[in-house]
Formats: C-alpha cells, structure tokens, sequence
C-alpha cells in the first residue's frame, strides 16, 4: 500500500471512532433522514399531481403533518396516557397473582400430577418473584421517565429541526454526502442510494399498514373479549409492531396480564388472540402489502436486532431493521455485485459463467433433480 493509502485507512478509522462517540446523535439523523423520505414522498407526490413548486408543496405537507399532530395530541393521546397509567399498575399485579398460584400449586399439586416432577421447577416461585418486582418496579417508573425526562424532549426537538432542515433542500445534502465517494464512484453511489431510499420507502409503509391493521384487529379483539383498557392495548401493539420478532411478545404482555386478573381463561383467550393476529398478520397480510419490500431472512433480522440493541441501545433495536436494509442494500450493491462479482482481467466467459452458476440466484431458480 501507498502511503497516501495508509492516509486514507488512518483518516477513515479517525472518522469512525469520531461518529461511535457520537452514535446516539448519529442514530437521531438516521431516525430523521427515515422520516424525511417518508415525507419527501408526499411533496414529491403534490408537485407531480398537482404541478406545485416544492417549497408549496412542502408547506402543504408540513401542515398536514402538524394538523396530524394536533389530532393525536388532542385526542388520542390523552386517552393512551391514561389507560396507559393503569396498565403501569395493573401489570405487575397480575405477575404478583401468577406468582401466588405458583406458590399454591407447589404447596398442594393436584391429585393427577405426578409428584416427582414437581422437582423439575422448585425455584420458579422464586423466580417469579423477582420477575414482578422487577416489572412493578420497571412498569411503575415507565411513564414517569418518559414524561418527565429532559434530553427525551431535546432529543425529540433536535430530530424534528434536523427533518424539516432536510426536508426543505435534500438534494443539497444528498450532493454533499456523495462528494464523499471517489469521483469515479458518484454515479453508483448515486444509484445505491435511491435503491436505499426506495428499499426504506416500501419498509415504511408496508409496516406503517400493517401496525394499522395489528392496531384494530387488537382493539376489536379485546373488546369482544371484554379485557380492559382495549385502546391502550391497541395502540402499543401497533408501535411494537415496528419491531419485528421481540415487538409482537412484547406487545402481549399488557393485556395477558390485565387479563389475568379477570380468570385464567381470559388470559388464555387474549394469548390465543395475540397468536392469531401475528400469523394473520405474518402470514396473509404482510407480504400482500410488501410484495416490494427488501426481503431479509429471519435470521439476519433476528441477528441485526440484536446487534444494534447490544452496540446502540434501545433506539438500535427500534431502528434495527430500516438499519439492516440499508446495510443489506449497500453490501449486496458496493461489495458483491462492484467487488466481488466484477470479471476479472484474466477471467474467460466461460469462467464468469461457471461463477455464477454457482451463485444463490442460480440454486434458487433451479428445479430439483
């Protein structure tokens, strides 16, 4: 290597070590530049329909969006806060009830179960005792943190100046991030871009419908069932609905235990509610609705989730997936079709051939023998 290239590594690691110690507010332009293409979709969308200039345009969707504020700040959110609030209380009492029949079931098991297999869980009353202490404790300070933090508040008003400064001019910032690249490489890392934003486009509101569509088939489920507080219930399971895999579990625990308080069977019945909805919603709805969505295995999703919950907290595991799509989008773009699946000098046609019949798309397409 060159020495300029020794530079360059040197500058790049500078640079990387620099954005770590930032991270958090790294992660708040990220959550931003999310909410400006979902944005920017919709003032595209009135100056092709409509013929308007952008900063019309822009304007007609900053009061939209700001009338969809007033909206939910004054009237839905006043109802979550207050369901909410008795959730917060009511959860940790059906942890503490669970606990006591646990204790009651080891203290006089039933006629019909067998007596030596009691000893397989011994320690779970225990167990259960710390889980609602530490959930009365978790769920009883929940609420009070998030009403009453500061930096939550900054943080949120530094995320809404960053979309509406991105908002206003993003080809700017877009020609100022590729001035990052080589010259050489712009134009493809032009193109890698819109395929990142497409890709976040189709997530987005693919997952935007689909927390709808959890949200009321959830409050229609519980007030058929009778489980208090259906609202609150509904609204948490569409926001944990952005958090694929630990987002649905999550979701469910609120009303299994509120449930829990009323019988056993209810519980039973909003568990069995929970599952149906979820494979509705996995199975049927999801990839009607995300035909075009980047498609990431369960794995690697699972993977990336807990990768950037681990290195970047809860806000990693919120944004874990439009995270995962881009990285997926940028590795298969620069690194396997620019690097890895470039034709060497000295290669034939015959050998680009043999390398990709042997490539994934290939083994996917091909029928059984």
């Amino acid at each position: 290597m060159k020495i300029i290239d020794w530079i360059n590594l040197a500058a790049l690691g500078v640079v990387l070590v620099i954005l770590w110690q930032f991270r958090q507010i790294v992660l708040l332009i990220f959550a931003s530049v999310v909410i400006t293409i979902a944005l920017n979709s919709l003032v595209r969308f009135f100056s092709r329909v409509y013929g308007w200039p952008r900063s019309r345009s822009v304007l007609v969707t900053g009061a939209l969006v700001l009338l969809g504020g007033v909206i939910f700040l004054g009237l839905v959110l006043p109802l979550f806060v207050s369901q909410f609030q008795q959730l917060l209380l009511l959860t940790p009492k059906g942890f503490e009830k669970l606990n006591g029949w646990f204790d009651a079931f080891q203290a006089s098991p039933p006629s019909w179960f067998p007596e030596q297999d009691i000893w397989f869980f011994p320690g779970l009353p225990d167990l259960l005792r710390q889980a609602a202490s530490i959930s009365s404790t978790v769920f009883g300070n929940f609420l009070t943190f998030f009403s009453s933090s500061v930096a939550i508040v900054l943080q949120m008003l530094l995320l809404l100046v960053i979309t509406l400064m991105l908002l206003a001019n993003p080809a700017a910032y877009r020609r100022l991030l590729l001035r990052m690249f080589p010259s050489s490489y712009r134009r493809r890392a032009d193109e890698i871009l819109t395929k990142c934003e497409r890709s976040l486009m189709f997530w987005l509101g693919g997952v935007a419908l689909s927390s709808m569509f959890v949200s009321i088939l959830s409050f229609t489920g519980l007030v058929l069932l009778g489980v208090p507080y259906a609202f609150a219930h509904a609204v948490l399971a569409g926001l944990f609905n952005f958090i694929p895999n630990l987002g649905p579990t999550l979701s469910a625990v609120f009303p299994i235990f509120v449930a829990l308080l009323q019988s056993p069977g209810k519980a039973l019945a909003v568990l069995a509610l929970y599952i149906l909805i979820q494979n509705i919603e996995s199975y049927w709805f999801s990839p009607m609705v995300m035909q075009k969505q980047v498609s990431l295995l369960p794995a690697a999703t699972l993977i990336s989730q807990i990768f950037f919950a681990t290195f970047l907290g809860p806000v990693g595991l919120i944004l874990a997936l439009p995270l995962a799509v881009i990285c997926k989008t940028w590795i298969e773009e620069a690194w396997i079709i620019d690097v890895l699946d470039r034709p060497r000098p000295d290669q034939s046609a015959i050998d680009v051939a043999t390398d990709l019949a042997y490539a994934p798309e290939y083994e996917t397409t091909q029928p059984e023998p």
